[in-house]
């Protein structure tokens, strides 16, 4: 036998016994065993010369990098909506049986550590990225290649995404904090640290595990179910928690979700709920999505942990609209592994119903463990004082004015506002200028007098330079950027303009029905309110925001700066002029392909069948989407007939 063949024998045996170890949680052999035959592989490499591409050498920590690189995902990782009540569960799944009537359900835990996105290529691993925004994430294949619970090489030999999350064990972390030089609260925040860290050698020290609950894309689509997706990543030898539950019905689903409350605190994984799926992938292609959130999947979340403090004082934050929203400085108090030291009151009719005042002892909850919140008053105190609701602007002065249960600031000049649609301007969702933030929107307004988006486009090295903190570097960066974001879609720069009401799937509708800002600033009331994302009061914030010659001017100073938003031409084929909705499962197509084949070929993939449909091609097991395209008399094609139009 070779160096190369017993290379081959050593990584096989090794990557079997880690699999035994690390996954299954049996090993065979003593771990003296496994260093012996570790140190013969390693030594074989350095003779050779050669490391193969599953070997477990390569797990070790490698250098620091400089940055995260940005990496697209194959198919979008979805975040999930959230319910918390049993009421809301009930009406989720109404929602559910309304659209597919009876369908299975699997429930899961739910756990709280950094999402991940693993990719695989003809059975070698390539890539781990986080989730980031869905679309796009950070590359930390160099951090995840220090976790030992998942394979290198695996059977399937097309192109995989698969979803996890990377979480670190209570024990682990205990462990870990014995000997650290800054102990870490919590074992969520700890596990985000370590994969997110520029030093493998940080990811490795805190010893982080993924497990893997989700199939995001195969490259053949042969799966059918959530139940087929967990087998298939079992059977690829991915690490799977234990509890999967397939059940009929809202009863079977909450007798589930209780169970998992029941065991959690017994586990030594932090979990903070439960995940409650649709299992059959028909079932959810009839569902869809929104924005934001698949339609056939939610996530339980467990009672916050809840605690009384103190509330020092109430300061009003401007916003970009001009609300005021109260802030509470509460005295410190742990909730959920974090110190909280502040907490949003959502209006000042908020803080009359539960009955707030500066130096009263309150309830307090990390909402969904994440988002302090004031529950209500707990007990006032001597020193208990109303808290006043303020009639002018803390930042700028200017009388302010109610609408509803809120106050507003008038002044658009107003520096928190100006800074806030600055960031607001720039963020990804908009102009998606890099590197800009809301600290630096404040740099540009007190020491450039920065208050237009078009002043953005006027600044320059010099300029620049007499902000703190921004070296030639910065400076070159954040000027490409901005040079880079006046080529953005329409639907972006209509986002970044903040009109009020307009989110990212309105923006889109705006865009893709009047292609242009010229065509959108002279749309009536009654154009607008006929799209399908669009109501009364947005159609009427649009009209008001291009009615207005200050807003007009701002537009016209950014295109002369060279700001040109553009809607990508549609191609021109088979499918022009045709709205079309693509409905159960097609054997041949995963759903993304088939969608991008018919907007290749001119045609408006819709997510719903509305009365501006004119095609539903109609897979298997294709449910309300085709009754209703029946009910409308609108033409359906099979996916034989589907593939014919293609050709």
């Amino acid at each position: 036998m070779n160096s190369m063949q017993r290379m081959r024998e050593l990584v096989e045996l090794l990557n079997r016994y880690a699999y035994e170890y690390y996954v299954l949680d049996d090993p065979s052999v003593p771990d003296r065993e496994y260093d012996r035959l570790y140190d013969e592989l390693k030594q074989l490499e350095q003779e050779s010369g050669e490391v193969l591409f599953d070997s477990p050498t390569r797990r070790v920590g490698g250098e620091p990098v400089k940055a995260f690189s940005r990496h697209e995902h194959i198919e979008r990782l979805y975040s999930l909506d959230k319910a918390v009540t049993e009421d809301e569960m009930r009406a989720f799944f109404t929602r559910v049986e309304k659209a597919c009537g009876e369908v299975g359900y699997t429930v899961e835990y739910k756990f709280d550590g950094l999402t991940m996105c693993l990719t695989y290529e003809e059975g070698k691993f390539v890539r781990a990225t986080t989730r980031g925004n869905g679309s796009v994430g950070e590359d930390v294949t160099a951090q995840a290649l220090t976790i030992k619970s998942f394979p290198l090489s695996i059977p399937y030999q097309g192109t995989l995404e698969v979803k996890g999350e990377a979480i670190i064990r209570l024990s682990v972390l205990e462990n870990y904090n014995k000997t650290a030089a800054e102990p870490l609260k919590n074992a969520r925040n700890a596990a985000a640290g370590a994969i997110r860290n520029l030093d493998p050698s940080v990811t490795a020290a805190r010893k982080p595990e993924i497990y893997f609950y989700d199939v995001n894309y195969t490259s053949e689509p042969f799966l059918h179910s959530q139940s087929e997706a967990v087998a298939f990543l079992k059977e690829q030898g991915f690490k799977v928690f234990g509890f999967f539950e397939i059940c009929t019905g809202g009863d079977q689903v909450l007798e589930a979700i209780e169970r998992i409350e029941m065991s959690r605190k017994g586990l030594d994984v932090l979990t903070d709920g439960a995940v409650v799926k649709v299992n059959e992938f028909s079932a959810r292609d009839t569902l869809g999505a929104t924005d934001k959130f698949p339609r056939w999947a939610i996530a339980f979340k467990f009672e916050a942990e809840e605690a009384v403090t103190t509330v020092e004082n109430v300061t009003w934050q401007v916003g970009r609209t001009g609300k005021l929203t109260p802030l509470a400085t509460v005295s410190p108090v742990e909730l959920a592994g974090a110190t909280v030291r502040k907490a949003t009151l959502n209006n000042f009719g908020d803080i009359l119903r539960k009955d707030v005042k500066i130096g009263s002892r309150v309830l307090i909850r990390r909402s969904n463990e994440v988002i302090p919140e004031i529950l209500g008053a707990y007990e006032h105190t001597g020193e208990s004082v109303d808290i006043q609701k303020p009639l002018f602007c803390p930042y700028c002065g200017a009388e302010l004015f109610e609408e509803g249960a809120n106050v507003f600031c008038p002044n658009k000049k107003c520096r928190p506002r100006v800074a806030a649609a600055l960031a607001n301007f720039a963020s990804k969702g908009g102009m998606d200028v890099e590197g800009f933030s809301e600290m630096t929107a404040y740099q540009l307004i007190d020491v450039l007098g920065v208050s237009n988006f078009s002043d953005l486009y006027s600044l320059d090295k010099e300029k620049l330079s007499r902000l703190e903190g921004f070296g030639d570097k910065k400076i070159k960066n954040l000027l490409g950027a901005l040079e880079k974001s006046k080529q953005a879609p329409l639907d972006r720069f209509l986002f970044a303009l903040g009109i009020d009401g307009i989110g990212k799937v309105a923006s889109k509708d705006l865009a893709a029905r009047f292609g242009s800002v010229e065509a959108l600033s002279e749309a009536t009331a009654e154009d607008l309110v006929a799209l399908e994302n669009i109501g009364e009061k947005t159609a009427a914030n649009v009209v008001e925001y291009f009615s207005s010659p200050e807003n007009r001017e701002e537009i016209g100073r950014l295109f002369a700066a060279g700001v040109s938003p553009f809607v990508k031409k549609r191609a021109e084929g088979i499918f022009s002029g045709e709205n079309v909705v693509l409905t159960g499962t097609l054997k041949n197509f995963k759903r993304s392909d088939a969608q991008k084949a018919v907007e290749e070929r001119g045609g408006v993939c819709q997510s719903a069948v509305t009365g501006k449909t004119t095609l539903v091609v109609a897979g298997e097991a294709a449910g309300s989407k085709l009754d209703k395209a029946q009910s409308l008399g609108i033409r359906i094609v099979d996916e034989e007939e589907f593939s014919k139009m293609l050709q």
